[in-house]
């Protein structure tokens, strides 16, 4: 029994499959993100998000005293400088009525006069609200390796300077994107002191560990005053520099980015996201004045948990698997960028409207693992039903015929459709009497070694083998592919089933079997070709009148004696040359329409000799229609079909010639 093609088996085993490659590939994006190395990912893209963001500048008045390569050269000074200079700076600061400064740098260390340190004692005690940077530092020494905090000068501490410690955190990239969390931290002391003088400004803010930096840009993004034109405003700055500077928080330190004191502003310079575009590391008093700003301001950013990525990895997972699931290139691709547009957009939206960071990495990972896990998955069955459909058309169709099948699964449309086709039909004559004196052992020995030697000529010649039914063949040319040459190979094929027949029939006697004879019916014409039947079966058929032609020309054998008979579309295809013998005119049962019928002759002499006959019988001559008969005698003795029509003749003779006579014979099946 042939194979049917049956689709719902295979596509539930592909659904099945790919809900497994969609958990895979999300369990795969779950565990890749608890590695240290996929933060980089979600760190891309903050990056960028805190670069298209960023304003560019800040909208309080926090400004910087920048110790920049421009003071170096006008001061003319070696490092660290003269402390009487941050005294003078404070006096003008305080002229200016600054609401609070904050020294970014660490004065641990006494200056060899220390005039100059009382004079910046009395500087800041006479300012008031002073913070000054502390700072730790890793120490090894044969005891202990520890780090030790280094505070600024006693002496500044009593003069009413508040410490505050200036460390700070970076990710393991290097790049600073975290809130220093210490209880002292500069910037906490910083926004403590200068609530305690504005306290309607004192944001409430408890720090947290998932506070993040909201840079407002890059380089250069706070109001900067070099150092040596704050010491001599009146001459260097503008004549309203006391209004523009009354209220600040003004942040003093080093802002050198090359020159004479590179190495210092390479100890106090940092990496930021903003590296990206500028290619420059950020002063560490900028990185203050955005810590300064953002707690103020109350915009830092916060990052989400990351139990809020794998959540979003798992929403991504079972959306795309929605859009992927019925696999199409195309299609898949185009869900692909959508969900991670959507993706990229909610998470932008996020960082930028909401201030917060949403690790999104994970859920692209997912997206594309999910992409790929269902292409693999589409491309496993795909490869299963091409092994399915070459198991299947392998039982019945030529193997090359197969392999054009597999190479272009497009070629073969899986349901009806018109195709004009050749349709075999073969038949064991007297087969069922046969078998009655026969066991079934032997019955289905017989036929077995009939039907194989039979089919593999079919194969052979591409043909595609519909049905036995029996000890009958049913088979077609030109489907599933198209085929020029469908009824030349046809023709042929039949002619060597044929002498295959002969050769079986002669061991089949020699074995003491009985005689084995076969008829063949040959028929071109359109049918319905595909898979017919029901949603559970179906098998690869054809169906039409092309089919039922094909099956009497079979049976009308019997009449002729022949082993082969063809229609007239058979013999319009084959053309001239191809040598046929023209043997009737018939009209098939239920059409009005005649045909004429042939048979494979490869003898010219017998051709016109039956020609002759047909001529003369056609045109009522029945006394040279008999003499035609006998030539066909005397040319081959075999020959049935002079018998044939000399039946006819003589029927004719004892009746008479009807005056409707057309002389076209009926097959009555």
């Amino acid at each position: 029994m042939k194979p049917a093609i049956a689709k719902v088996a295979p596509v539930n085993m592909g659904y099945s499959a790919g809900y497994l490659a969609t958990l895979f590939a999300l369990c795969l994006a779950i565990l890749v993100s608890w590695l240290p190395p996929w933060r980089a990912v979600d760190r891309f893209f903050v990056d960028h998000f805190a670069v298209w963001t960023a304003p560019g500048r800040s909208s309080l008045p926090i400004t910087i005293i920048g110790i920049d390569e421009e003071s170096f050269a006008a001061l003319q000074l070696p490092w660290p400088w003269p402390r009487d200079l941050y005294a003078r700076l404070l006096e003008r600061l305080h002229e200016a009525g600054v609401a609070l400064v904050a020294f970014d740098i660490v004065f641990a260390e006494p200056s060899t006069d220390l005039a100059q340190d009382e004079a910046f004692a009395l500087a800041i005690e006479r300012f008031g609200p002073v913070v000054l940077a502390a700072d730790l530092a890793y120490v090894q020494s044969a005891a202990a390796h520890q780090w030790q905090r280094i505070d600024p000068l006693p002496l500044f501490l009593k003069a009413g300077a508040q410490p505050g410690l200036a460390s700070v955190e970076l990710d393991n990239d290097g790049v600073l994107r975290r809130m220093p969390l210490y209880a002292d931290a500069f910037w906490r002391v910083i926004v403590d002191r200068f609530g305690a003088r504005y306290p309607e400004f004192h944001p409430p803010i408890v720090p947290q560990d998932d506070m993040r930096l909201n840079y407002r840009g890059g380089p250069g993004s706070y109001l900067t005053i070099p150092f040596h034109k704050m010491l001599d405003p009146d001459r260097h700055l503008s004549m309203n520099w006391r209004d523009i500077l009354k209220d600040n928080i003004v942040l003093i330190g080093r802002n050198t980015r090359a020159g004479v004191d590179i190495q210092m502003a390479q100890a106090d310079a940092f990496a930021t996201p903003f590296m990206v575009q500028t290619g420059e590391f950020t002063p560490g008093v900028e990185l203050h004045a955005t810590l300064v700003d953002n707690m103020m301001s109350g915009d830092f950013r916060r990052e989400l948990p990351g139990g809020w990525g794998m959540m979003m990895a798992v929403v991504t997972a079972a959306i795309s698997h929605l859009g992927m699931r019925r696999w199409r290139p195309v299609s898949a691709t185009l869900t692909l960028l959508a969900v991670a547009v959507t993706l990229f957009a909610v998470a932008f939206l996020a960082f930028w409207q909401w201030l917060t960071w949403l690790p999104v990495a994970t859920a692209l990972l997912a997206l594309v693992l999910v992409y790929l896990g269902q292409g693999y998955d589409a491309y496993v069955r795909e490869q299963r039903q091409r092994r399915q459909i070459k198991a299947a058309f392998a039982m019945y169709v030529a193997p090359d015929v197969v392999e054009e099948v597999i190479a272009d699964p497009a070629r073969l449309r899986l349901g009806g459709e018109r195709r004009e086709i050749t349709v075999m039909f073969t038949d064991l004559v007297g087969f069922t009497s046969i078998a009655e004196a026969m066991t079934p052992e032997e019955v289905a020995t017989l036929l077995n070694r009939h039907l194989t030697e039979m089919t593999a000529i079919i194969h052979r010649y591409r043909g595609t083998v519909d049905k036995y039914i029996g000890d009958a063949v049913m088979a077609f040319w030109g489907a599933p592919l198209a085929d020029p040459e469908q009824s030349h190979r046809a023709l042929r094929a039949a002619n060597e089933m044929q002498e295959a027949m002969h050769a079986l029939r002669d061991e089949v006697l020699a074995e003491g079997g009985p005689e084995l004879k076969m008829r063949v019916g040959l028929h071109r014409g359109e049918c319905i070709v595909g898979n017919m039947g029901s949603e559970q079966r179906f098998d690869y058929s054809a169906i039409g009148d092309t089919v039922n032609m094909a099956s009497r020309l079979e049976g009308a054998n019997k009449t002729y004696g022949t082993g082969i008979l063809l229609s007239q579309a058979m013999a319009d295809a084959l053309g001239p040359q191809v040598a046929i013998r023209e043997i009737d005119f018939v009209r098939v049962k239920g059409k009005r329409q005649g045909v004429s019928i042939y048979t494979p002759c490869d003898s010219p002499v017998l051709i016109a000799a039956t020609k002759d006959l047909l001529a003369a019988y056609r045109a009522g001559e029945l006394g040279q229609a008999s003499l035609a008969c006998d030539r066909l005698d005397t040319l081959a003795s075999a020959d049935l079909i002079a018998a044939c029509y000399r039946r006819r003749i003589e029927a004719l003779r004892a009746s008479g010639i009807p005056a409707d006579w057309d002389a076209t014979a009926d097959l009555e099946k």
